[in-house]
């Protein structure tokens, strides 16, 4: 028996008990010729203690112990000394005399300190996951994701959901994110691909009458790493229903969150079950985001009409050239010469030439550019934010793109400046009517967002003649600056389908070619449906404080979409690739040494 208690087990009612620990060496301390040992494994920590004059042969094995070495010990469990006790710990509150010890394998030392102050980097820590993991911070993490998934299939389960697992190989469909392709061996020069998402599954789905689906599906997308991104691999809460509009979307999600959290993190603090709605534009138009961080206000209000004739020429001359002028109000906050340059630069590297200002002290509102406003121009302001002492208001002024995307930089980077958030509240909104189309880098117009949702009024709505203004049923949740659900209304008529990929000039040819199933399954009576996707991952980093989602991994990517630990991506031998009917280029079986 390697055990008859964990690490965490042992408390005054095993007192004068005779026990067996397994675990590993967490450290080790010598008083006088008696041996501690503090041995862990991952339900707790319990102080061992070999003394020679009880048995020699087991302190002598001890005395070769060293960290992260894995032991059996037995012993009987006493009662610490007077003055040694922990309250926090139960363990703490007794000590085991060990009377035999064996060493069950040993360790070479760490490449980092194991325990939850290591202040090792990503790179070390990721290349050894494996000793990461013991450290409670890791481990509670996985524990957690294992908790969500388990709450999560009982959550859709009890709600009539029916899990279908979709298939992993499939075809390409590159007209978003870049896919990740696999060669055929049976299929020489063809190319299955891992799915970016279960898209066109799921409706297929809807099609054969299975009315309420859902899966924690693995999705694939071959993109750039960054913070709430992970590389090459992430999952997703995939749900679809028949017979559904927005509204019954946007309550399930409503119950399910709000569900999810009270019983997960309870010490979280959801801001309102019901949450808000803001459009695409008013979201953009208040915060700068279409994913806004609704926890504190500061939102931006609108002078372009007030300061259309201004004599501050950079105001005016935004308005002359179709921009915009827009401000927002840091409360209470009076911030330095130098802290005003900090943020300065903030707002530069965010596109902007420099940013203007004022601060509202004790004597009246101070500014370089206040000797420009007229008398009406500081009446708008005070009307619209309402400035106080200790106040300060921020400008932004040019293309209505740049504005926005600069005080929304400015916004959250003064958020965490001065801590303007409760970190342990959660605040959710609904962000709906995005727009169809856009404009891609060659100024052509594409889909902005998921090409198989329903446009607002249908074929009437698809005939505006100003593309750009066609919205459909699209519909985001942002979670405190970050977006963790996607979802639409789904276009359930194929001719419809078709006149959307018209105006970005795909046929029907085309359109039949790369999206074939679907196309052919809305011909054969599908219901009106709708779903959604919550991005697991950036939810748990949200509930688990952590700054990045490479964190909530069990084996994480690195930032450089590299698996360090297993060595991937890897180089594979001209054999495999024969066998695939793969021929490298020239210049890279020459970096590679190869004939």
């Amino acid at each position: 028996m390697y055990r008859t208690h964990t690490c965490g087990a042992l408390n005054k009612s095993n007192i004068g008990q005779e026990i067996t620990l397994s675990g590993w060496v967490a450290n080790r301390r010598d008083h006088g010729g008696i041996i501690f040992i503090d041995l862990r494994d991952k339900y707790g920590i319990t102080q061992t203690v070999f003394d020679p004059e009880d048995d020699k042969e087991a302190w002598e094995i001890a005395n070769t112990f060293r960290s992260e070495f894995v032991v059996k010990l037995t012993g009987i469990v006493r009662a610490r000394p007077e003055g040694q006790t922990n309250d926090k710990l139960p363990t703490w509150e007794i000590e085991v005399i060990i009377k035999k010890s064996e060493i069950l394998s040993k360790s070479k030392t760490p490449p980092f300190e194991i325990n939850d102050f290591s202040e090792a980097n990503e790179e070390i820590r990721f290349k050894h996951r494996y000793l990461d993991i013991r450290r409670k911070k890791v481990l509670s993490t996985i524990e957690f994701r294992a908790a969500i998934n388990q709450f999560t299939r009982n959550w859709f389960i009890e709600n009539w959901f029916l899990e279908v697992q979709t298939p992993i190989f499939t075809a390409s469909s590159p007209e978003w994110a870049r896919d990740y392709l696999i060669p055929s061996r049976l299929h020489p020069g063809k190319f299955y691909a891992l799915p970016q998402a279960p898209q066109q599954y799921k409706q297929l789905l809807m099609v054969g009458w299975v009315d309420k689906y859902f899966q924690i599906a693995p999705c694939f997308r071959d993109e750039d790493p960054r913070a709430d991104r992970h590389s090459c691999e992430f999952y997703q809460i995939d749900a679809e229903l028949s017979f559904v509009e927005q509204e019954d979307i946007f309550a399930i999600l409503e119950s399910y969150y709000t569900d999810a959290i009270t019983a997960l993190s309870p010490d979280k603090k959801i801001k309102t079950s019901k949450f808000p709605r803001l459009t695409y534009r008013e979201a953009v138009d208040k915060y700068g985001s279409d994913k806004p961080d609704v926890r504190f206000d500061m939102h931006f209000e609108d002078f372009s009409s007030d300061f259309a004739d201004s004599g501050f020429s950079v105001f005016k001359s935004a308005v002359d050239w179709g921009g915009v002028v827009k401000a927002m109000k840091l409360d209470q906050k009076i911030m330095t010469r130098s802290e005003i340059d900090e943020i300065t630069v903030v707002a530069q590297t965010a596109g902007a030439k420099w940013l203007a200002y004022i601060i509202y002290e004790q004597e009246g509102p101070r500014s370089p550019i206040l000797k420009f406003f007229s008398e009406a121009e500081i009446k708008a302001l005070e009307e619209k934010l309402n400035p106080k002492v200790w106040d300060m208001i921020f400008f932004g002024a040019g293309d209505y793109k740049t504005v926005t995307k600069v005080l929304g930089t400015v916004r959250s980077t003064l958020r965490d400046k001065y801590d303007l958030v409760d970190k342990d509240e959660i605040s959710f909104a609904f962000i709906t009517d995005f727009p169809m189309y856009s404009m891609n880098d060659e100024w052509k117009l594409d889909f902005e967002h998921n090409p198989f949702s329903m446009p607002y009024g249908g074929a009437e709505g698809l005939a505006n003649p100003n593309k750009l203004e066609i919205y459909w049923m699209q519909y985001d949740v942002a979670c405190n600056w970050f977006e963790v659900t996607s979802g639409s209304i789904r276009n359930h008529d194929p001719e419809l389908l078709v006149k959307a990929f018209e105006i970005i000039w795909k046929w029907e040819k085309e359109v039949k070619e790369r999206f074939w199933a679907i196309y052919n399954a809305l011909q054969y009576g599908a219901p009106p449906h709708g779903g959604f996707a919550i991005w697991i991952d950036r939810l748990i980093m949200i509930l688990k404080n952590e700054e990045s989602v490479r964190e909530v991994f069990a084996f994480p990517k690195s930032g450089k979409a590299e698996d360090t630990m297993m060595n991937a991506p890897s180089y594979i031998d001209e054999v495999q690739l024969k066998e695939l009917g793969i021929d490298l280029r020239e210049e890279v079986k020459e970096e590679l040494g190869l004939d």
